[in-house]
């Protein structure tokens, strides 16, 4: 794979490429490695595309996982202790399950402050990974600065449908603009 476009949110290009130059190095290093023809395993049964075979989100992910973590990337969770307000009428919390909620980060480097996300799903978890979540790890103090790794159009374009790409995230955040609470993230598309 690599590296087709990039887009600068709050400043993140420069913070990223100043403050983490070798961790940079190494994500783009691990996503030129990533050989996207042996991922093109997934047989579609949807109407628009029957038996076409497409790139497969899982095994994409499994491919940043294997070259990121012995380079000393890891996921990271954070426990999500939920405080209840008052009640209204008739509304009860839910009762704590044995199996606790949490939060995840899909890569961040031990001893760093930089969390990388990949998404090959939604656009609304690119919108979350990068206006919600990333704010909350800074605010827990683990990262200060992120990267958001998605498809261009024409990668997300061999996908299952409903897959969103750089193109139309880069144009939704530049025109919500940037709020106080926002980090500097760096979003990279890639192509196959």
């Amino acid at each position: 794979m690599k590296i087709v476009a990039h887009f600068d949110f709050n400043g993140g290009e420069k913070k990223v490429s100043r403050k983490y130059k070798n961790e940079l190095a190494e994500i783009t290093s691990a996503i030129n490695a990533i050989d996207a023809k042996r991922c093109k395993t997934k047989i579609s049964k949807e109407k628009t595309m029957p038996g076409r075979a497409l790139f497969s989100p899982s095994k994409l992910n499994k491919e940043f996982k294997r070259l990121l973590y012995p380079m000393g990337w890891v996921s990271h969770n954070v426990p999500c202790d939920y405080v209840y307000g008052k009640t209204l009428d008739g509304y009860v919390p839910m009762k704590r399950s044995s199996a606790r909620p949490f939060r995840e980060m899909d890569f961040i480097k031990n001893g760093k402050k930089l969390g990388v996300e990949v998404q090959f799903g939604k656009y609304s978890f690119m919108v979350y990974n990068v206006c919600a979540k990333m704010t909350i790890f800074k605010n827990l103090g683990l990262i200060d600065a992120g990267i958001e790794i998605v498809p261009v159009k024409h990668f997300a374009d061999e996908m299952s449908t409903g897959v969103s790409y750089f193109e139309q995230f880069a144009w939704d955040l530049t025109m919500r603009g940037v709020s106080d609470i926002d980090i500097p993230v760096l979003i990279l598309g890639i192509d196959a």
